[in-house]
This record gives structure tokens, sequence and C-alpha cells, in this order.
């Protein structure tokens, strides 16, 4: 039963090393989609920014042309 034993004891090592990364690696999809997302919602506020600052600007010249 020696052999048996050890075959079980590998396949569940084998088993948990397999879980362990899938895990790390779905983490790290996570992470990255995450990352992505940040940089998009950051270039709109961006550009939400300007937009305003570009909007500001134009009512100010108009105030000044009156």
């Amino acid at each position: 039963m020696g052999i048996m034993d050890d075959a079980k004891d590998v396949a569940e090592s084998t088993g948990e090393k397999i879980k362990d990364v899938w895990e790390d690696t779905t983490d790290r999809i996570g992470d990255k989609v995450d990352e992505v997302k940040a940089d998009a919602d950051v270039k709109k506020a961006e550009a939400e920014r300007d937009s305003v600052k570009t909007r500001n600007d134009i009512k100010e010249e108009l105030r000044d042309d009156h």
C-alpha cells in the first residue's frame, strides 16, 4: 500500500499546486482589469477637467467682450 499512498499524496499535492496557480492567475487578471478601469477613469476625469476649463475660458472671454 505504500505505492498507493505515495501516488495519492502526489496527486493531492499536484492538485493543490494547480489550485494555487489558478487562484494566482485569476487574481492577476482581476488586478489588471482593475488597473485598466482605473486608467480609463483617470483619462475620463482629465478629459472632463479639460472640457470644463475650456468652457470656462470661453465664458470668461464672452464676459470680457461685453
